[in-house]
């Protein structure tokens, strides 16, 4: 339509750290969206934001940003225990709410947000990056179309040495991506939990922690975290009845395998046993070839999208206070030394 103005979303961020400043980078290049505010109690984040992002404005008070009424959404890249205090301030203010991983540290504070969201009519997205991930949205694609069968259970590493957190574990810093992905992958609802850790730098702060989380139909997820670890791991195991998949993020190129490999079980004849009934197939492996995209890139543009359009964004409230729930079950079964918790 000539003349027609493109819709700009007028957006804030809060918090513009280690991983602020990606998040800053990435929505700044969105042609959509106009980054107007950084807000940050840092100075050196704060003169960082400006000095890479010419005529951006810069504060340590979130009411600056709360008080402006030409802002539209937020991005809330601070430390996980702030997440709740600073979403729920945005969304009371009338802003649609971007929350990095996790959305907040208790299922109550996670509840509280996505009602208030609703209610409200404002989007609220989290940061569950692998679900914009080419790798992992190719196997969820796979997994779509049946191509892998029953998912029977699936196992994911994602352990390297650093960074030590000091206000939360490894497995709430870390798992929160694994989580994501096997609820997104199983076609179920998770009712358990079990996990076992240890805290070695600092008390009651796990640094390690090993953790399953059982599904109604049967499947299981595992999710091994570390920060403690003198190998850098990001590896995802699905195992299918038809096929089985390996996501390797560290692979340059090949970050996905398909494995034509499982095992079935026919009826035992009265001439055979349990062992003669058992057939194990083993074919062939294909490499399937991935466009490569940037995740955090794909998942910033559905934020605005979500806000131009006017609709639910695909890793919306509902999914991150899901993962927030497997998060409690889990801190509830470290603290009772490794016994299952009803999610």
């Amino acid at each position: 339509m000539p003349g027609h103005q493109p819709i700009i979303v007028r957006i804030a961020q809060v918090g513009a750290g280690y991983w602020g400043r990606n998040l800053l980078r990435n929505f700044s290049a969105i042609p959509q969206a106009e980054v107007v505010w950084v807000c940050d109690t840092q100075e050196e984040a704060q003169k960082d934001a400006a000095a890479n992002h010419p005529g951006i404005r810069t504060t340590g008070d979130i009411q600056d940003i709360l008080a402006d009424e030409s802002v539209e959404g937020v991005i809330v890249a601070t430390e996980t225990p702030q997440h709740f205090l600073m979403a729920e301030a945005a969304l009371r203010a009338g802003k649609h709410v971007f929350v990095e991983k996790p959305l907040a540290q208790t299922v109550d504070q996670a509840e509280r947000l996505v009602a208030l969201a609703e209610e409200n009519d404002l989007r609220l997205m989290v940061g569950h990056l692998l679900l914009y991930h080419p790798a992992f949205r190719h196997v969820e694609e796979l997994i779509g179309q049946n191509e892998l069968g029953d998912i029977r259970y699936l196992y994911s590493t994602r352990v390297n040495l650093g960074i030590v957190r000091q206000r939360e574990n490894a497995f709430e810093s870390l798992a929160p991506h694994d989580l994501s992905i096997a609820l997104a992958y199983i076609d179920s609802k998770p009712v358990a939990v079990a996990a076992q850790g240890s805290a070695y730098l600092q008390p009651n702060i796990e640094d390690v922690v090993f953790a399953t989380v059982f599904f109604e139909n049967g499947a299981l997820a595992h999710v091994h975290t570390s920060w403690l670890d003198p190998h850098k791991i990001r590896k995802t195991t699905v195992v299918g009845s038809k096929l089985m998949a390996v996501i390797d993020d560290m692979e340059p190129s090949e970050k996905v395998r398909l494995y034509d490999k499982g095992a079935e079980v026919a009826e035992p004849s009265g001439y055979t046993g349990f062992a003669e009934a058992v057939s194990v197939r083993s074919g062939s492996i294909v490499i399937p070839k991935i466009e490569n995209e940037e995740p955090l890139r794909s998942e910033c543009e559905e934020f605005v999208a979500s806000i131009v359009e006017q609709r639910r964004p695909h890793t919306d409230g509902r999914s991150g206070l899901a993962v927030v729930r497997l998060l409690e079950a889990a801190r509830q079964s470290l603290e009772a030394g490794g016994a299952r918790v009803d999610v």
